[in-house]
């Protein structure tokens, strides 16, 4: 969606925006960190984020690659910058057209600042001079399509009145060329900025304002950010940081009071102007501590529009319907799929669809090195040591597992208790989701898409599981007339207890206005497509250690044997009756475990140790 639209619809339900601006990092590990930190963040509910452009396009294409991530992965609204400085037509042309294949509908045009080593700045042969320039040539190649951002300087207002003048005229030209809004420059005077905009405004200019905020994260950074810039800082910034610019926790503190401070003015000054963008420098908590000073609260619409991370790609943005399955591993769903050229009503595809590919066709992967892999899940040889980590990873204690990417999600933690014991019982879960009768839609942990509406889940749980622990398991599920579930073995094997050959909704909202939006299914040609990665990632996952080590014979030989099952409860009115089937099985197993063993009943391990080996 474009920034004005965005703009648009903030401005007619009355509320704040913000936004925030990253950089592409130098280093390869550099860029993975960011791209987690740009989904972290994506929590605090911006509208929208833009992706910086290097003098020259020196990292024009990391810049490509984090719009077309942050579009397809994280999916959320990307601004391109793109700059003038050693440009090429022909580069512009390749950096504007892949933007537009990632989806991306919004460029910051510069005219960028002198390459690194030179003083004045210079055009290129076959290159463009000015900003306007740029403006220009985006329109005649692209009509409408981008909208087109132009860079403001508050500043200018400290200008002689001829000069001052000259500045409004060069920038109501870009504007009158194409351009739809501005973008500015940083800056501390508050004073400057509010007779600045008067200024603009009275230049007959009246696209959109966004004014650029930086938060303070120390004095050395503060200090070498404004003298770079040559920002203005008022007296009563240097009067309150000075006395701590050795205590940077202290200048964060009071930086942070600051800057909202002079937000607080912005947004109150009757200026029409009701967003904020963020020069975050690749940082979380400086900007996350402002929006918490501004009491600024995300959206879950923003955020979550649907319950999964929702593809921007053209080919992908009618996508409303995926399977559980991959709902921790959307890379991996997205590379699988994403030569599909439809989806019919909204849906993931035909679900008998031969277009799921091989494993080769996208390569599977655990995200982690083989130097975290070790650190994280250290050296398991028995199923007690397995169980120690799946319920470590259910508490929140563990970062990662092979099949899951992230930490444990808040909804996750809703029922980590449960999913705790039930991998002390040896069932070992790699996807969950607890049952919701109605929370309505903007519910912190469980809300997702437009506001006025209520949300459902049915619980579900996937897990592997020896057969002899199964086959305990089974009846007790039997017994339950509510409960649906699917297993499979490495071969491909399928059972099932459902009586029915389509899809299993297991998400659902009502919302004003709408038809009833069931985003999240459960079904058999999808989970036999998925099987094949989850065994994959464990085999994966055991050639992190060393040929014939005890952990990799024991986590293959893991893989070999165990089964794959999910299970749904479809009485989403009772959140734990799910759970039940499970402690009873994993009681009676362990009731059999000590006769056989003549000990205590304990929780299984022992005679799945002597299984698995």
């Amino acid at each position: 969606m474009k920034i004005t639209r965005k703009i648009e619809q903030a401005t007619k339900e009355d509320r704040i925006w913000w936004s925030f601006e990253y950089f592409p990092p130098r280093t390869a590990q550099g860029l993975q960190n960011l791209l987690d930190r740009i989904e972290r963040m994506r929590a605090l509910g911006p509208e929208f984020i833009d992706i910086t452009w290097n003098a020259g396009g020196r990292t024009s294409d990391l810049t490509s690659e984090m719009v077309k991530t942050c579009q397809s992965l994280i999916g959320i609204e990307t601004c391109m910058h793109l700059t003038c400085t050693n440009m090429p037509k022909e580069k512009v042309d390749i950096a504007l057209k892949e933007a537009k294949a990632h989806g991306c509908r919004n460029v910051l045009a510069l005219r960028g600042d002198p390459p690194t080593g030179k003083i004045e700045w210079e055009a290129v042969e076959d290159g463009f001079a000015h900003g306007i320039d740029l403006v220009r040539h985006i329109r005649k190649l692209y009509g409408d399509y981008f909208d087109i951002a132009v860079p403001g300087f508050p500043q200018q207002q400290l200008l002689p009145p001829e000069e001052l003048a000259q500045e409004m005229k060069w920038l109501k030209e870009k504007i009158d060329a194409g351009a739809n809004l501005i973008f500015t420059q940083m800056f501390y005077d508050v004073e400057i900025f509010l007779e600045w905009v008067k200024t603009v405004r009275a230049a007959g200019i009246t696209v959109p304002i966004v004014p650029g905020i930086a938060p303070i994260q120390t004095w050395n950074g503060f200090q070498k950010a404004t003298a770079l810039a040559q920002t203005k800082i008022p007296q009563s910034f240097l009067d309150a940081l000075a006395p701590y610019k050795n205590n940077d926790e202290k200048v964060r503190e009071i930086g942070t009071k600051l800057v909202a401070d002079m937000c607080r003015r912005i947004l109150n000054a009757g200026i029409g102007i009701r967003g904020l963008h963020f020069y975050t420098m690749n940082l979380e908590k400086g900007t996350r501590l402002l929006l918490e000073e501004l009491n600024l609260v995300p959206r879950v619409e923003v955020v979550k529009p649907l319950p999964w991370r929702q593809s921007l790609t053209p080919s992908r943005r009618t996508e409303t319907i995926r399977p559980i399955f991959w709902a921790n591993r959307t890379k991996s769903y997205l590379s699988r799929t994403e030569n599909w050229d439809e989806y019919p009503n909204g849906r993931f595809g035909d679900s008998r669809s031969p277009a799921y590919g091989e494993l080769d066709g996208y390569g599977i992967w655990i995200k982690q090195t083989k130097e975290q892999a070790l650190q994280l899940w250290n050296h398991p040889t028995t199923l007690a040591d397995l169980s120690k980590l799946f319920s470590q990873f259910c508490r929140n204690e563990l970062s990662a597992l092979p099949w899951s990417d992230e930490a444990p999600s808040e909804e996750m933690q809703v029922i980590s208790t449960q999913l705790a014991k039930l991998n002390e019982l040896d069932f070992f879960t790699i996807n969950s989701q607890p049952a919701v009768d109605g929370v309505k839609s903007d519910d912190r942990v469980f809300g997702w898409g437009p506001s006025n509406g209520y949300v459902y889940q049915k619980a579900y749980l996937e897990f592997f599981v020896s057969p002899e622990l199964l086959a305990v398991l089974l009846p007790y599920l039997d017994r339950d007339p509510m409960i649906t579930y699917y297993v499979i073995n490495k071969r491909g094997d399928l059972r099932t207890n459902t009586q029915s050959d389509g899809p299993n909704a297991v998400t659902w909202g009502v919302f004003p206005g709408k038809e009833i939006i069931q985003p999240t299914i459960v079904e058999a040609i999808s989970f036999m497509a998925w099987k094949d990665e989850a065994y994959e990632l464990g085999n994966q996952w055991a050639r992190f250690y060393e040929p014939n080590s005890p952990t990799r014979k024991f986590i293959t030989d893991l893989m070999e044997t165990s089964l794959l099952v999910n299970v749904v409860h479809n009485d989403y009115k009772h959140p734990d009756a799910i759970f039940e089937p499970f402690y009873k099985a994993g009681a009676e197993f362990a009731a059999m475990q000590a006769k056989i063993n003549g000990a205590p009943a304990a929780n299984g391990n022992a005679l799945l140790n002597g299984y698995a080996h």
